[in-house]
């Protein structure tokens, strides 16, 4: 008897259909682990909303091609924080005629579709931000400015770093650069000791940290040294942490990259191509290509808002990325209400 009479009358039990999520296995900060968990376990939410009976296989991105095994996967949603390792999970799902939604981060190899932030924006925005804090203190070249990017492996960090530049290169003096292996706050910490024994504390102006467990390192490292006053520190992700050393003076400004809308645009991406369609973006929404190193990916780049202290209230607090009790615990209570946040 062939197998379709056979699980047609009930006699074997049919394959069940999967979507693969799989996300970064790195050593990032506290804050930064919270955030990714979030941004994925929403993307996990929404494709289980738009996807039916479909079960999810998920883990971590180095499990990837273990995934592809486990029954019938129709899609993957990949978050890959190393572009080039992911490349192998990518190659084995087009193998399988499986296709590929890259999440957050652009992967390497033969990817269908990805959606996150203008990564080069994100970059621009700290880098306005960083020139707005230290043009109100004076002269921009009245001393030099420490960078601290991302991790060299991760394909987001290359964009950040390079929209920084085009906003900070000729407006200021660049004393040191690193780029920081892993997002690591202890080597950003370390990175910064470098730089304060090189360029000496009274001489740095600004640090552009790349996020905020970058940011933190930085910090912890000025603070260390005896810096009486911290100098405006750029970061992203808008950890409850960052959004505290905001509300304190410690941090200048956060980068926020609302979670729903992407998670959003990313499960519609999935579910399409997994039914065979073509993913349609929504209005207001452009597919643009964005190359990964191999091909030309039609991508959704959505737009990400600086955090200051002045506006707080009006966007993590508003969209209930986090909630007031959140942020102001009895530490940074006085500084809640002095921001009006309650």
């Amino acid at each position: 008897m062939l197998r379709a009479e056979r699980q047609r009358l009930g006699l074997v039990r049919p394959v069940e259909e999967r979507v693969g999520v799989l996300h970064p296995l790195v050593h990032v900060s506290h804050g930064e682990r919270i955030t990714q968990d979030r941004r994925v376990d929403v993307a996990r939410s929404r494709v289980t909303d738009l996807a039916g009976g479909a079960q999810l296989v998920q883990g971590p991105e180095s499990l990837g091609e273990g995934s592809l095994r486990v029954g019938r996967v129709r899609d993957v949603h990949l978050d890959a924080v190393d572009a080039k390792a992911a490349a192998g999970i990518v190659a084995k799902a087009k193998d399988k005629s499986v296709p590929v939604v890259a999440y957050d981060r652009l992967a390497s190899g033969p990817v269908d579709h990805y959606v996150s932030f203008d990564n080069k924006v994100v970059g621009e925005t700290q880098g306005d931000a960083l020139l707005k804090a230290l043009q109100a203190g004076g002269d921009l070249k009245r001393g030099q400015v420490v960078m601290i990017n991302g991790s060299p492996t991760d394909p987001n960090a290359a964009d950040f770093k390079a929209g920084a530049h085009s906003k900070l290169d000729g407006q200021v003096t660049i004393g040191k650069e690193y780029d920081t292996p892993d997002w690591s706050p202890d080597k950003a910490q370390t990175e910064m000791d470098q730089a304060i024994t090189a360029l000496g504390k009274d001489k740095i102006i600004g640090v552009y940290a790349a996020n905020d467990g970058t940011a933190g390192g930085a910090i912890a490292s000025m603070k260390g040294h005896g810096f009486t006053k911290i100098p405006p520190v750029t970061g992203q992700d808008a950890e409850v942490a960052a959004i505290q050393r905001i509300l304190t003076g410690d941090q200048y400004m956060t980068v926020y990259k609302a979670i729903k809308p992407e998670a959003e645009v990313a499960a519609q991406m999935a579910i399409a191509l997994g039914e065979g369609k073509q993913y349609t973006p929504a209005a207001g929404q452009q597919l643009t290509n964005k190359n990964n190193g191999d091909k030309d990916v039609p991508s959704v780049l959505l737009q990400p808002v600086a955090v200051t202290k002045d506006n707080i209230k009006d966007t993590v607090i508003k969209d209930g990325f986090w909630t007031a009790s959140d942020i102001c615990t009895a530490q940074f209570a006085a500084a809640c209400t002095a921001a009006g946040i309650s």
